[in-house]
């Protein structure tokens, strides 16, 4: 080992050290638990804690830039190498810490506001992601813009000082509860991809409404979003003027680091692993059903190697790489895996799959079976699997049509 790999490992340890002893004094009791679903801290205006400790842990780790550890510490991240970040992800679960934030900002706008947002923008919004001050929501799919995105008809016209938006989005997750939203619009009607542009409004803008929509699972996270002469002011669109298609392709690919770590519903608490065991039992440690324990092994190779895709992906864009459609790999591959774990969840708990309420059942295998029903939207939302698999055919693989 030479001297300076010697002193960069000491460097390391000294760094793990002191993260350990920080998060042992930081993170309260309560944050070391299991959370449910309503137990996900989202952050924004209207936010309201039901367990006080839960805002204080995403004080504190704000307060280091820790929500979000590779940001630039310029705009309040957490300035860590790579190397650093892997220490702090291993401490946390060591301590078994829950996430001190969930947000849309965290997952997919920040990352693409500081590749492609001016420097007024990454100082004026960064920050408040990081802090959770700010709710966002995701403004692009259109009742007739969903698998074919590109196709939306939501109009910015422009009015010399602000741009005047009018059209509907819908699908917008938590739109209701969001303070401000990332939103594809078309400044050009003469082009299709080249005539989309990028812009960041606040959502209690007049001539901004949303309606939720309800699900076969009982939840409403989806909303139909409408915006009728609603004023933006020019400095808030990001990028050029029609080059809103380039920075929506890259913002998937950041969303599908999220997806495939359970950001489409379901995936969270326990292993699945874990869970199966809990429900089937096990024999020397393994599980005791070994025909779905072998296909949980080969769900657990799937899950392992779209991780690693994602990662490349992940190296790529900070590389600067142009942005491919790989994008509708992921896409794919998180509605499968997300799906084949539900379905491989609810077979391994029996009958405490068949419940939707009651004390017969248990609380976690109750919002098993609405997960198991939330994922069939899966292969829907975002694009469906079937144009995803057209469009790897054609422009990732380069397979011709049939004559």
């Amino acid at each position: 080992m030479s001297g300076e790999t010697a002193l960069a490992d000491s460097a390391l340890e000294a760094f793990r050290t002191e993260t350990r002893a920080w998060l042992e004094e930081n993170c309260p009791p309560s944050m070391r638990t299991p959370m449910t679903e309503h137990d996900t801290v989202w952050g924004g205006r209207r936010a309201v804690y039901a367990n006080p400790e839960a805002k204080l842990w995403l004080d504190r780790m704000a307060s280091r830039g820790w929500t979000a550890p590779e940001w630039p510490a310029q705009y309040g991240g957490g300035g860590l190498s790579k190397a650093q970040n892997a220490i702090l992800q291993a401490e946390l679960r060591r301590i078994k810490a829950r996430p001190a934030l969930s947000s849309f900002g965290i997952w997919m706008f920040g990352p693409v506001l500081l590749e492609y947002g001016s420097e007024e923008q990454k100082q004026r919004f960064i920050p408040g992601i990081i802090k959770g001050e700010i709710r966002w929501c995701q403004g692009y799919s259109e009742p007739g813009a969903g698998s074919d995105l590109a196709g939306l008809q939501t109009k910015a016209e422009d009015k010399g000082d602000h741009w005047l938006i009018n059209g509907q989005k819908v699908w917008t997750s938590y739109a209701n509860e969001a303070d401000w939203i990332f939103c594809l619009v078309r400044t050009d009607t003469s082009v299709k991809h080249e005539g989309i542009s990028f812009i960041l409004f606040d959502m209690e803008t007049a001539g901004v409404e949303t309606r939720p929509i309800l699900l076969i699972s009982g939840s409403s996270p989806f909303c139909e979003t409408f915006f009728t002469d609603v004023k933006v002011p020019k400095d808030q669109l990001v990028g050029r003027v029609g080059g809103g298609w380039e920075i929506a392709k890259r913002l998937l690919q950041y969303e599908r680091v999220n997806i495939s770590a359970g950001g489409f519903g379901g995936g969270g608490g326990l292993p699945v692993e874990e869970q199966a065991k809990h429900f089937v039992g096990e024999e020397n440690g393994k599980l005791a059903d070994p025909d779905l324990r072998a296909r949980l092994a080969e769900w657990k190779m799937f899950d392992r190697a779209f991780g690693l895709t994602i990662r490349r992906s992940q190296e790529e864009a900070k590389a600067g790489k142009s942005v491919s459609d790989t994008a509708s790999v992921f896409k794919w591959g998180a509605a499968k895996l997300n799906q084949d774990r539900s379905e491989l969840l609810v077979e391994a708990m029996g009958t405490q799959g068949l419940g939707w309420e009651g004390d017969a059942f248990e609380k976690g295998a109750l919002k098993n079976t609405r997960d198991w029903l939330r994922s069939k939207g899966n292969s829907i939302e975002g694009g469906t699997s079937e144009v995803n698999l057209n469009v790897i055919a054609k422009r990732v693989l380069g397979l011709r049509d049939h004559q």
